[in-house]
C-alpha cells in the first residue's frame, strides 16, 4: 500500500548550522516547506539545495508563523519540525505506518533532547510527548509569541520512536536562549494582563530549581542536570524580572 501524502513543515533564521540535518532527516517526505523570517547566514540557499520550498516572511511569533508554514502545505498529513530536531529511521517507520492506518487524527512523539553533549533522561525533560504528525484541516498552531502548541480537532495517539532535539549544544546556546525565552515570555504574559515584581522572580527563580533537580530527579542526570535547574531557574527569574520592568508600558 502506498503511503500517504507527507508535508513537513518548519520555520527558521539563522539555523545553516542544523537545517541541512534535519531536512535530510525528511527527504523521503513529500514536500518540506520552511518558512523563514530573514536570515543572515545561508539557511534559505541550504534549505533550496535540500529540495524545500522556502517563503520569507516577517517576524510575527512562533505560533503565527508556523500557522503560515501550515498554510503551504497540500499534503493530507503534515509533520511540524524544529531545525534542531532529527527524526530518526525507527521514528520514520512509526511515522509512516501512522499515516497509512489512520486510526487517529494527530500522533504525539517522545522527544529525548540534548544538553551540551548528553541526552537527558530526567529533569522533566523526557520523554516530553510533543504533537507534530496530523492530518491537514484538523489543527492549527496556537498564535502564541512563544512555547506555541498545536491545537487539533480530534483523536490523538503516541508514538513510541522519539524525535531527537539537539537543543543545547554549548554554553553559548544557553546564554543565548536563555535571554531569547525570557524576553518572549516576559512579553507575552504582559500582553495577557499579568504582573510581577522583584520578589516573585526571586521566588519563582528558586521554585524552579527545586523543581527540575528534586522533584523532577535532574539529580539522576548528574552535572547536565545541575546545569539544567539553574538554566531553569535563571530563565524564570529573568522572565518575572522583564515583566516587573514592563508595569509601566502601555499594554
Amino acid at each position: 500500500m502506498d503511503n500517504p501524502g507527507l508535508s513537513v513543515i518548519l520555520i527558521t533564521k539563522n539555523e545553516s548550522a542544523n537545517i541541512r540535518a534535519c531536512l535530510e532527516s525528511l527527504a523521503w517526505a513529500d514536500e518540506i516547506i520552511v518558512v523563514d523570517s530573514g536570515s543572515t547566514d545561508d539557511t534559505v540557499e541550504l534549505a533550496s539545495q535540500s529540495g524545500a520550498r522556502v517563503y520569507v516572511h516577517d517576524w510575527p511569533g512562533f505560533g503565527a508563523q508556523k500557522n503560515r508554514a501550515l498554510g503551504y502545505a497540500t499534503c493530507d498529513w503534515v509533520f511540524s519540525i524544529d531545525a534542531d530536531e532529527r527524526v530518526t529511521p525507527e521514528l520514520r517507520a512509526e511515522l509512516q505506518q501512522a499515516m497509512r492506518g489512520a486510526e487517529a487524527d494527530g500522533y504525539y512523539c517522545p522527544r529525548l533532547s540534548q544538553f551540551c553533549g548528553k541526552f537527558i533522561r530526567h529533569s522533566g525533560w523526557y520523554p516530553d510527548y510533543v504533537l507534530r504528525l496530523f492530518r491537514r484541516g484538523t489543527a492549527r498552531f496556537s498564535d502564541s509569541l512563544v512555547h506555541e502548541s498545536v491545537q487539533l480537532t480530534g483523536r490523538t495517539s503516541r508514538l513510541k520512536s522519539p524525535l531527537l532535539h539537539y537543543s543545547y549544544l554549548t554554553p553559548d546556546d544557553v546564554v543565548r536562549k536563555v535571554e531569547h525565552y525570557s524576553t518572549a515570555a516576559a512579553q507575552q504574559m504582559f500582553r495577557s494582563g499579568k504582573q510581577s515584581n522583584w520578589l516573585d522572580a526571586v521566588l519563582r527563580g528558586g521554585w524552579a530549581f527545586l523543581r527540575t533537580y528534586c522533584l523532577r530527579l535532574g539529580v539522576l542526570d548528574g552535572s547536565a542536570g545541575w546545569n539544567i535547574a539553574r538554566m531553569n531557574a535563571r530563565t524564570t527569574y529573568l522572565k518575572y524580572r522583564k515583566l516587573a520592568a514592563m508595569k509601566n508600558q502601555p499594554a
